[in-house]
């Protein structure tokens, strides 16, 4: 009994402290409340306007509808206020977007198409679930019929500017079956055949009358949103300066005609090591290259300087 005793009396006891520490600490009152200072200075939330003029090379978007102005302004809000993807898209796009505009323009592709690589891999190698790779997302079997050399040696999908070509050369025959950039953009999601099966089906002829799933409804307005965000930085609060930006290390490349055993010793004959060789060459996928077949590759060899 004495120990049951002793026991209340120590919870007792507690609980008596409790209340007499919380009674010490000090309320927020009237004048405090909201004036605390923030996280981020000068942070606020805005309605956003819709802007005018908005195309996809060159094709306009009808927002005066009032279904694809809903649709536009839900994917410009989104981009907006995700800061940090913004942000680092902006500074890949520093860095990449100089190797794939010369490609597009050289296959006679609209420059608006480099967004396009945006929202499919965020300007990264993504691996889809699906089991696309890349900047530019290729299906293993795409990137064999375009030539593109695909094993668990060598992925070419990972190589930016053979990636690049292939994309061009789809997205060229997706406009030249469907009839404008915008249903070949919504086409390198869904597929020729997808898309025109749906336009046939629906009886239209413009991908803005569309009805179509989630992911490739949005398709096009996320390319447009990306486009107007990344082309006015400031208009959309992003704030840096060209030093914040990623910039490509310049590379010149090696031709290797024959085997290599081990490519963390081929790295040193070049003063860098294996990590840097791969960040530079990705689509070599192990530590060695079989090439029994005596292919030329031409692997990239970052200049001296850049790293130490």
């Amino acid at each position: 009994m004495q120990i049951l005793k002793n026991i209340l009396a120590g919870i007792g006891l507690v609980c008596i402290s409790g209340l007499f520490i919380f009674s010490m600490q000090k309320a927020p009152s009237d004048e405090t409340i909201g004036k605390e200072t923030p996280i981020v200075n000068d942070y606020n939330v805005y309605a956003l306007e819709m802007p005018e003029g908005l195309n996809f090379a060159g094709e306009a978007v009808p927002v005066e509808n009032p279904d694809i102005y809903e649709r536009m302004d839900r994917e410009l809000l989104v981009n907006t206020y995700w800061q940090s993807n913004g942000l680092l898209m902006f500074k890949r796009a520093q860095k990449y977007f100089p190797i794939i505009e010369p490609i597009l323009k050289k296959n006679e592709v609209p420059d608006d198409f480099k967004y396009l690589a945006v929202i499919e891999s965020g300007l990264t190698n993504a691996v889809s679930p699906a089991g696309a790779r890349g900047f530019w997302q290729i299906m293993k079997t795409t990137g064999r019929e375009n030539g593109l050399e695909v094993n668990s040696n060598v992925d070419e999908r990972y190589n930016l500017e053979m990636a690049t070509e292939v994309a061009c050369k789809y997205l060229k025959k997706a406009k030249n079956e469907l009839g404008s950039w915008t249903l070949a953009a919504a086409a390198y999601n869904a597929g020729n055949a997808g898309i025109s099966r749906r336009l046939k089906e629906q009886g239209v002829s413009d991908y803005y009358d569309l009805l179509l799933g989630e992911e490739t409804g949005r398709y096009m307005f996320r390319i447009v949103a990306l486009k107007e965000i990344l082309k006015n930085p400031s208009k959309y609060g992003f704030n840096f300066n060209k030093s914040d930006l990623y910039n490509f290390i310049p590379t010149y490349k090696v031709e290797v005609d024959t085997a290599v055993t081990d490519f963390s010793q081929f790295a040193k004959k070049f003063n860098i090591n294996y990590k840097i060789l791969k960040i530079h060459n990705p689509w070599l996928r192990e530590r060695h290259l079989n090439n029994k077949s005596r292919k030329l590759y031409k692997i990239e060899i970052p200049k001296e300087g850049y790293y130490k």
